[in-house]
């Protein structure tokens, strides 16, 4: 919470109240709505690209439960804090789909590696196609903190091809040293859960499947950019460049991976302020913008969350005790 606060602050810090609800009444009502459509559209292509991971062991997976399982585990994402919307979602799909729950997890951690794959590679292509290299972030210029990024990335992924081809040899080396550093119940779960997730690259085995995965990753921030894109004609910011959704979601995507309250609310706000104003964007329509945004993309998938929560026979209860039993 503390966190949360301190960014909405520094968002709405010399906002006049004036100008922003003028901004807020100005906005263009049906292309806000068209954003609000774009942003809830990337759920249902998560679901997709989730569907495919988690039938990538063989088994086969339906769609319509694991869109009810992500509906629920974002809807939870909004209410609980700390991110535990991710468990949730893992929970849910145990229940669902079914799959284990270790498995279920490990495959929202491959999800998460793609995520982060593809924003890295969107986020080089709006600092190289604007020359954003001479903004800076406490002395270190975003071009630099970007370079860094996608090495530490292409990393990743090398560590990611040798867990698929020498999994025995990565899992004793984990075991080893998380039975030394945790209590036994829990270093049991680590490596379970670290055999589901390496269960779950069995992706990179599959040119097809793991070309599939590659698509619907992009397929899901793109729209999201698109969504972005409409908001900032929406409130009339602009003209700016094409790629400038791109970096605004890079950067806002570093911020909310940062635990704090539901619904990630400040942390939003404070990262889309500070990466609108590197396209030289006012703090109050950028604050403007962040905000009604982030209402209207709020909205959808937590109603759809709830319905589908409700329609399950589960209730927030049941998830928050999934949470824990995770």
């Amino acid at each position: 919470m503390v966190v949360s606060l301190a960014f909405l602050y520094w968002a709405l810090r010399g906002v006049r109240p004036g100008e922003f609800f003028a901004d807020l009444e100005s906005a263009n009502i049906w292309l806000y709505l068209t954003s609000v459509l774009l942003a809830t559209l990337t759920f249902p292509a998560r679901a997709f690209r989730w569907r495919i991971i988690l039938a990538s062991g063989g088994s086969a997976v339906r769609w319509a439960p694991v869109w009810h399982a992500t509906a629920i585990g974002f809807m939870a994402t909004n209410l609980l804090p700390a991110r535990a919307g991710e468990l949730a979602r893992a929970y849910a799909a145990s229940r669902f789909v079914p799959v284990p729950l270790p498995r279920s997890i490990g495959s929202i951690a491959v999800e998460r590696v793609f995520d982060g794959l593809i924003i890295v590679l969107l986020l080089t292509l709006a600092i190289a196609t604007f020359h954003l290299g001479v903004a800076e972030v406490r002395g270190t210029s975003i071009s630099t903190i970007a370079a860094w990024t996608g090495a530490l990335f292409i990393l990743l992924l090398g560590l990611l091809f040798f867990l698929v081809h020498a999994p025995q040899e990565a899992l004793a080396w984990l075991a080893a040293i998380v039975r030394r550093v945790l209590p036994e119940r829990a270093a049991e779960f680590v490596v379970r859960v670290t055999r589901s997730f390496i269960d779950g690259l069995t992706i990179l085995r599959s040119p097809l499947d793991f070309a599939r995965v590659v698509a619907w990753s992009f397929a899901v921030w793109l729209i999201n950019a698109a969504a972005f894109y409409t908001a900032f004609m929406a409130f009339h910011l602009g003209p700016l460049p094409l790629t400038s959704p791109l970096l605004l979601q890079g950067i806002v995507a570093v911020g909310v991976a940062i635990p704090a309250s539901p619904g990630f609310i400040g942390v939003f706000e404070g990262t889309a302020v500070f990466a609108l104003g590197l396209y030289g964007v006012a703090r109050t329509p950028a604050a403007s913008m962040a905000l009604g945004t982030h209402i209207g993309w709020f909205i959808p998938i937590t109603a759809i969350g709830l319905w589908r929560l409700a329609r399950s026979g589960l209730s927030l209860k049941d998830i928050t005790r999934g949470e824990a039993a995770a």
